[in-house]
Parts: structure tokens; C-alpha cells; sequence
């Protein structure tokens, strides 16, 4: 942990769980939660509303790396979580937070990655319910389950897309995977023609995700399924196609890329397959009939979000390996490994 304090002042102030929750945590609480000081919070859903909820779970290592500042950490915690509900049409009510911190977490970092998961739950309007926090000798590991709500009957799902029905992606697509690179191997010859704007654009891109909140009321209306796009646009895409029952074919040509983006691939082509399979994207992939393409792409340009038709679904007899197609110059691919996997 970058700003960790180790040795003398983690060993001068050892708090307890309920002082560090005290301290730490309750500033956070939201309505419900009655300043988290009971076992369990409540949450009354307004008339006419169900309750959708997800949970994420990050692992020191794995998900972000140890040394990444506290409070991105703790922003990053809460924002994947939003990401999925933006992706269902569902706006916040509030979250859980379960915290395994390892023995020498500071009270400095307890304090930035406070700030951090603050500045997001206030961002989002998503407040602290409550949780459970717990030392272990492994891992920093956060999870957090959040819950938002759809007018009855409106949740967007990920399995309801149809032959024929266009495939949409918001924002921009490869930034977070290029920016692991950068982090991983920042001398690399791709990154030479790189300026400081670009790799701070990619390095943002990584540690902060933009989760599409704005576009919630499109998706319900003219949307007929959706997701957010986490672990990779290729995978994420292939796993759309297999519970819809469906097939996909992309243009690569029409694949939303940042200018950083471009950049580094056009010194490493090789970087579009990273582009096209890396995760930590953020961004919302849609299936949109054609009927309703205009009035979506004019709703998310009006809420300021980029958004881009990239291909089209078909049935699944056409692409039989359950794999979508990305095109490109008459050359077609398909990524067996499209995304991240944990097993």
C-alpha cells in the first residue's frame, strides 16, 4: 500500500472494529442505516419499484494493485458495483460494505480509502448501509453488494437480446486494459510515442471507473438487453450471445477507440486483440432494435455520453461456436479467450 504507514503509528493506534467503523465508516451511513449502529439496515423501496441487486468483490492482486492509492481503491469499490446497476436501468438506493484488512492497514490508509469511498457514494448517490469489517492474514479483500431501483417491470437484462437488433457500446473501449499495460510495463516500445496527457488519460482510465448512470433512462425505454462491459467487450459479448440465445458480428472498423488508444496501436497493432479482450472497461453493451437506434443514440448524446452501433445480432446458427465475429478488412476473428476469468 502505497500510503500505508507501517511500524510506529500503526502500532501506537490500534483501533478497535467498532471504534474504526466509528471513525471510518459512519460518516458514510445513509438513511436506513441509523448511523450504523444496529445489526442490520432497512430499505423501503418507493411505490412502485423493485429492488435489483449486485455484488462485487476485490482482491489485492487481483482486481487492483496493492499499491494503488487508498482512496481509487475505494472509489473503484463502490463503481464497479454502479457500473453493473447503470447497466440494468437501475438508479442507486445505497450499499454493503464486507472489508478483510490485512494487519498492517494503516489508520492513514483507512482514512484515504474512506475519503475515496466517500467522494463515490456521494457522486453516485449511493450512501453506506452497512457491512462487516474483519482482519485477515491474506489480502486486502472488499466486497460490496449494492442495491438500486427500476420502476416495476423495467430491469434490463443481459439474456433478453434478438437476431436482428443492433449491438450499442457507450464510451470508449481498451483505455483500462492499455492503462494495466502502461502500469505493468511502462517502458514498453508501444508507449514511446505516448505524451503525459495520454498516459494519464489511460492510468485514469484503470483506476477510475465512469459507471453510465445517465444513461438509465434510455436503456429502460428503448433498450432490450444490457450489461456493463467488466471483463473484456469480447467475453462480455460472447456471454450476452450464449444466454440470449444468439449470435453477434462486430465491425471492428466501427469500435469506439480513444485517441490514446489509436496511438499505442498504431505503434503495436497486436494492442487491438488487448483492446477488444482487456477488461476493467466500465462501459454499457446494449442490444437496441433498429426501431428505437435513433432515439437512443440522440437520448445518450443529450445525457453526454458517447454511444456506438458496432454491429448487429443474429441467430445463433450463423456464428455455431457460440463466438461473436469481428470483422475487419475482410479478415474475420474470433476470441476463444474474449475475457478475464477468474477459474
Amino acid at each position: 500500500m502505497a500510503d500505508a504507514v507501517r511500524g510506529d503509528e500503526a502500532a501506537e493506534e490500534r483501533l478497535s472494529e467498532d471504534d474504526l467503523i466509528a471513525r471510518y465508516f459512519r460518516p458514510l451511513a445513509g438513511e436506513g442505516a441509523f448511523g450504523l449502529r444496529d445489526d442490520a439496515a432497512r430499505i423501503t423501496p418507493a411505490e412502485g419499484t423493485e429492488l435489483v441487486v449486485t455484488v462485487d468483490t476485490l482482491v489485492a492482486g487481483v482486481h487492483f494493485f496493492p499499491d494503488d492509492p487508498a482512496g481509487a481503491i475505494g472509489r473503484k469499490a463502490l463503481g464497479v458495483n454502479i457500473s453493473d446497476l447503470a447497466a440494468k436501468g437501475a438508479t442507486p438506493r445505497g450499499f454493503l460494505l464486507s472489508a478483510a484488512l490485512p494487519e498492517d492497514c494503516s489508520p492513514r490508509w483507512l482514512g484515504h480509502f474512506a475519503d475515496g469511498l466517500r467522494d463515490a457514494a456521494e457522486a453516485f448517490g449511493c450512501p453506506l448501509l452497512g457491512g462487516d469489517t474483519v482482519k485477515t492474514p491474506g489480502p486486502l479483500t472488499l466486497s460490496v453488494t449494492a442495491f438500486g431501483e427500476t420502476p416495476t417491470g423495467t430491469m434490463v437484462h443481459r439474456f433478453t437480446a434478438k437476431p436482428g437488433e443492433r449491438i450499442v457500446v457507450t464510451g470508449t473501449i481498451g483505455d483500462a486494459a492499455l492503462g494495466l499495460l502502461l502500469r505493468l510495463a511502462p517502458g514498453a516500445a508501444w508507449t514511446n510515442g505516448l505524451g503525459v496527457e495520454a498516459r494519464v488519460f489511460l492510468t485514469d482510465r484503470y483506476l477510475h471507473p465512469h459507471p453510465r448512470l445517465a444513461l438509465v433512462p434510455a436503456l429502460r425505454r428503448h433498450a432490450s438487453a444490457a450489461m456493463d462491459v467488466s471483463d473484456g467487450l469480447a467475453g462480455d459479448l460472447a456471454k450476452m450471445c450464449r444466454t440470449s440465445g444468439v449470435g453477434a458480428e462486430v465491425d471492428l472498423g466501427l469500435l469506439p477507440l480513444s485517441d490514446a488508444v489509436r496511438a499505442a496501436i498504431a505503434a503495436d497493432p497486436a494492442l487491438l486483440d488487448r483492446a477488444v479482450t482487456g477488461g476493467d472497461d466500465y462501459e454499457i453493451l446494449a442490444a437496441v432494435p433498429d426501431a428505437a437506434l435513433a432515439a437512443f443514440l440522440d437520448a445518450a448524446e443529450r445525457a453526454g455520453v458517447r454511444a456506438t452501433a458496432i454491429g448487429r445480432f443474429v441467430p445463433q446458427h450463423e456464428t455455431p461456436d457460440a463466438l461473436p465475429v469481428f470483422r475487419d478488412d475482410g479478415t474475420e476473428k474470433r476470441y476463444s479467450s474474449g475475457s478475464y476469468s477468474h477459474f
